[in-house]
């Protein structure tokens, strides 16, 4: 006997399971960001997310991390162009660098998914900016925007869709900012994660009425984070979880045996991810660009 295959019914049964899935990939994003925030706050004493613009005066060691994250901020405010006012911060955090753009007189709104970072930065900046607590896909306003910036959180959007989104908000004449990972066209699986492929952005910008105002490569400045973060994973938080091992198999031979069985496929995940040892600066600069990006929004005049 055949099956009765209905093909609507697969396909809607296929798009409801890829909703799924996309949902627990938000969310488990989301929940890793703040666990970001905690662990960056309270270990590394530092209110920021984004990685470090190390400039050749700033020794490469964890203690300076801080630093390195303000000259990155910095590094930002000094490229917004004349003439912008108000400003659309896409993916805030908990409203560091929309604190710092408004304490020198831009305006600022934001965008935050995470209720735990929207609450975080209507704290720290009360009165003095909307925050919109959704996905930057849909977000709804009448407002338009001098300059729309997206400070590594451009890597977690769908690519057409945040451009599109983008143009729609901003301002005539207004600017998009982008500063954050891309992936190269580089042979070989990268063991980094995140980042959409450069080729493929710079395509689809140009579709679009947007004009390239600035290109600036970082990659070489921002590298040395990801070294402070793997001897961090391998010298402090991988030693701390095989000490923990080694209590709980001493103390609980048996339910730990159950336990390395039944989680062994994600145990060895989580190894491969985190503890591999290959999340270096070096790798990162031969299989990422870290970009800061600026299009200027184009007048379309009719034929």
């Amino acid at each position: 006997m055949k099956a009765n295959m209905n093909p609507i019914s697969t396909s809607a049964r296929q798009c409801s399971e890829d909703r799924i899935q996309s949902t627990k990939r938000r969310v488990s994003r989301d929940i890793g960001i703040e666990v970001a925030s905690i662990c960056s706050r309270y270990f590394l004493k530092s209110p920021h997310l984004h990685y470090g613009y190390w400039t050749d005066d700033l020794e490469v060691d964890i203690s300076n991390l801080r630093i390195a994250q303000e000259k990155y901020v910095q590094l930002i405010i000094s490229h917004i162009p004349d003439g912008v006012r108000r400003i659309l911060d896409v993916g805030c955090g908990s409203g560091q660098t929309a604190k710092m753009l408004v304490d020198i007189g831009y305006e600022v709104d934001c965008v935050s998914p995470s209720h735990y970072l929207s609450e975080q930065a209507r704290e720290l900046l009360g009165k003095a900016s909307h925050i919109y607590e959704c996905y930057y896909e849909e977000l709804q306003t009448e407002k338009r925007y001098d300059l729309i910036l997206f400070n590594e959180s451009f890597q977690y959007i769908n690519l057409k869709k945040a451009i599109k989104k983008t143009v729609s908000l901003l301002s005539q004449g207004g600017y998009v900012m982008i500063c954050d990972i891309f992936k190269k066209d580089t042979p070989g699986k990268s063991p980094l994660p995140g980042g959409h492929p450069l080729t493929k952005f710079y395509d689809i910008v140009s579709e679009h009425p947007l004009e390239a105002v600035t290109d600036l490569d970082i990659t070489e400045e921002t590298a040395p984070t990801l070294d402070i973060m793997n001897d961090m994973l391998n010298e402090v938080i991988k030693p701390t979880v095989d000490l923990t091992q080694q209590l709980l198999d001493n103390r609980h031979p048996f339910m730990s045996k159950i336990v390395k069985f039944l989680y062994r496929k994600k145990i060895n995940k989580i190894n491969k991810k985190y503890f591999s040892g290959l999340k270096t600066g070096e790798n990162f600069k031969k299989f990422k660009s870290y970009r800061l990006v600026i299009y200027k929004k184009a007048r379309v005049t009719n034929a």
